[in-house]
């Protein structure tokens, strides 16, 4: 295993474009890392079933998805991570009274608390996936959730963040923020994989460019943000690339020496 190692991509951002298109040249060095003997992984906040479409493109059976929470490796589920279901029906009860939808996610699906909602809308549309959160308030009873949305403008999660010590909570768009474990991240999911696989600290990599990548961007030796990352997120990198529109991904392996 010496000259091979395991590479994590962040989806959105990263390998997607924000038309949420997938640049020839990534493709091409995705397949060329696999040929090469190496190890390509996927980590994601998106759920499972929102990117099988770029899974099965790209060959990759291998994923952190829900920022950590539910992880499979090589199409086996190896980490588990579900949500403290009675403190999700407390912080509903109170977004309800706030006017706050919440879609409730497992591994399959998505239910939305509220028959219909414009920010649900306006942020899940932006993800450009075949999946829309139809209304089932009760879907978080007698299951494993592994990440909950909650609706809301900018600043107006502080509430909730000071209310319930149970969860994190990271914004991904204007209106909305996703609703994780506490301590879950995309670092956690990355270890559980590494430590089936045995690969060295020196020998694992991760590109990202959002904040729900800063731990694992943070936590990975041979870690690289993409130039169309914030300050915040490069600064977590110990490489920048190029932008994802620019070849990032292409030139990013290149930079650290992998093609």
């Amino acid at each position: 295993m010496t000259n091979q190692s395991v590479i994590f991509f962040d989806i959105d951002g990263t390998l997607l474009t924000h038309e949420k298109e997938l640049p020839a040249s990534t493709k091409e060095a995705i397949f060329k890392l696999k040929e090469l003997g190496h190890e390509v992984a996927i980590a994601t906040g998106r759920a499972p079933f929102m990117f099988e479409d770029i899974r099965e493109e790209l060959d990759i059976r291998t994923f952190v998805s829900y920022n950590g929470q539910y992880v499979v490796l090589n199409g086996e589920v190896i980490y588990a991570n579900p949500l403290n279901i009675p403190a999700l029906e407390r912080l509903t009860e109170k977004a309800l009274l706030n006017r706050h939808p919440v879609v409730f996610m497992d591994h399959e699906d998505m239910k939305a608390n509220v028959p219909e909602h414009a920010y649900i809308r306006e942020s899940i549309e932006t993800l450009k996936i075949n999946h829309f959160p139809t209304h089932d308030p009760n879907y978080y009873k007698g299951r494993d959730l592994y990440q909950s949305l909650l609706f809301c403008p900018e600043g107006e999660e502080k509430q909730y963040e000071q209310e319930f010590a149970e969860f994190d909570f990271v914004r991904w768009h204007p209106v909305s923020v996703d609703i994780l474990p506490k301590g879950g991240s995309k670092a956690i999911g990355i270890e559980k994989i590494v430590e089936r696989l045995g690969f060295p600290k020196e020998r694992q990599y991760a590109f990202g460019d959002g904040l729900n990548d800063l731990e694992m961007l943070s936590a990975i030796e041979n870690s690289v943000a993409m130039g169309n990352a914030e300050d915040r997120v490069k600064k977590a990198a110990k490489h920048v690339t190029k932008s994802v529109e620019d070849n990032g991904i292409l030139h990013g392996l290149q930079m650290v020496g992998l093609l």
